[in-house]
């Protein structure tokens, strides 16, 4: 987590929050019970989970129902929060609207892949680039085939 960067004002963009279970339980580290911001919605999309473990959160296993539910009603953004294989599922559903991408000035060996493989590779058109004096770069990107949103 870089100090420079305002974390709680990127969060107030969005009222609902997508996790896949391995960032979940790297959230359950911060010791917030999985809650990223007071009065948002965290779904956590895992096929172990127990919902009666996670009282704070919402547990699922059914992207594409949830994610169709969701974007059907009014409402702030919704923010998939890391999760290669959920950004995948989400994507292949044809359910994405943007790709934010911050590209970090670091160099890694291994890690956890941005996409896991998949049917889809829609185009994506650039409409945001910003430049942070830490040396981030943010990227906003419109995907091409997607369906309605919020």
């Amino acid at each position: 987590m870089d100090p420079s960067f305002d974390f709680a004002g990127l969060f107030k963009q969005f009222d609902t929050f997508l996790l896949g279970r391995r960032t979940f339980e790297l959230t359950q580290q911060s010791g917030r019970g999985g809650e990223l911001a007071p009065g948002a919605q965290t779904i956590v999309f895992s096929r172990t989970l127990r919902q009666s473990d996670y009282p704070k959160v919402t547990i699922s296993s059914d992207v594409t129902k949830i994610v169709s539910d969701l974007k059907k009603k009014p409402g702030k953004d919704i923010w998939l929060f890391g999760g290669g294989e959920l950004f995948r599922s989400v994507l292949d559903a044809g359910l994405m609207d943007t790709v934010e991408v911050a590209v970090m000035p670091i160099l890694l060996s291994q890690g956890v892949p941005l996409l896991a493989a998949g049917a889809r590779s829609p185009s994506l058109t650039l409409t945001a680039s910003e430049t942070l004096p830490n040396g981030i770069v943010r990227l906003s990107y419109n995907v091409a085939e997607r369906r309605k949103s919020r």
